[in-house]
């Protein structure tokens, strides 16, 4: 068989291979690259960035659960500025693309970041509109379609680099929101961020978590989200960068059908770190055996 064709564009945003790692789950890429090669990663969504540094949540911010875990680590990051001093040149030695995802607790904040980044070495802005696990900021700007169209619509105009916008899950009509993200401008829409959940510990009868919820992650919400990436592809016509519980190949390859452009390994990171590349490969074998030699073909080929 001909050599796959492995890239694909992501409306502007062209990757060597559709598989990337999420953000929260893989820092800056400086520990992975001591155990994993990052030039065989499509893209890599560093650690979420703030304006100022943040020390993020106190107390216990993390805890496991049967299928995944719960996290309410409050974005704790060294600052925007901090990542472009430090962070992006080290990333730039590896052939893979820098994905900046930023967080604010206004809209104001949002633009001045994405302005900042639009004259730094990034390759793409993923807009933050999702995170469940701060007290203020994320949450209310995701699910209220009217902020929504207000945050994206200025961001936009503050952007002059590839813009990907992350949507929450904890919304009632994830098709809404999608569609005003579109029409306001996004080249790319990411979901599912993490839902929100709660865990006690029965013998305290306290929650585990000092914030008592946080974002739920890892195979548990995989459903969930693969329902969520299948309905806003029917309904947008950017690209969608799904995520949400993919843990191996079969997972990717459900969400690449459903509508996915390219997948996003997250939690599973944790557990294996050699996740990304196994999927990649696994993509490859399954692309050889029905016959595939561009990924392309693959996007949304679900028959119903």
């Amino acid at each position: 068989m001909n050599k796959l064709e492995m890239k694909v564009d992501l409306n502007g945003l062209t990757l060597n291979n559709p598989i990337t790692v999420a953000s929260g789950t893989y820092g800056f890429g400086r520990e992975y690259s001591e155990i994993i090669d990052l030039n065989q990663i499509g893209a890599i969504s560093v650690k979420g960035l703030t304006l100022e540094p943040r020390e993020g949540n106190e107390g216990r911010r993390m805890v496991e659960t049967p299928m995944g875990m719960i996290n309410s680590v409050g974005l704790q990051n060294p600052g925007i500025r901090y990542f472009i001093e430090n962070e992006i040149a080290f990333l730039r030695q590896f052939d893979t693309k820098i994905i900046a995802n930023i967080n604010g607790n206004t809209i104001d904040e949002y633009c001045e970041m994405a302005k900042i980044l639009s004259d730094e070495d990034v390759d793409s802005i993923e807009l933050n509109i999702s995170c469940p696990n701060v007290k203020n900021g994320g949450l209310a700007f995701g699910t209220d379609p009217k902020i929504v169209r207000e945050v994206v619509s200025k961001v936009r105009k503050a952007c002059k680099k590839h813009l990907i916008v992350k949507l929450s899950p904890n919304v009632t009509d994830i098709k809404t929101i999608a569609r005003i993200t579109e029409e306001e401008g996004a080249d790319c829409i990411s979901l599912i961020n993490t839902m929100a959940g709660m865990a006690i510990d029965i013998h305290n009868r306290k929650p585990f978590l000092k914030r008592i919820s946080g974002g739920l992650s890892g195979p548990a919400i995989k459903p969930i989200a693969l329902k969520m990436v299948y309905d806003v592809h029917s309904v947008v016509s950017i690209p969608v960068l799904g995520m949400g519980g993919i843990s191996n190949t079969t997972d990717a390859i459900e969400f690449i059908l459903a509508g996915a452009s390219a997948v996003a390994i997250g939690t599973a990171n944790f557990s294996n770190p050699y996740a990304p590349l196994e999927i990649k490969k696994g993509i490859e074998d399954y692309m050889r055996h029905y016959g595939h030699v561009d990924f392309n073909t693959l996007i949304g080929d679900l028959r119903l």
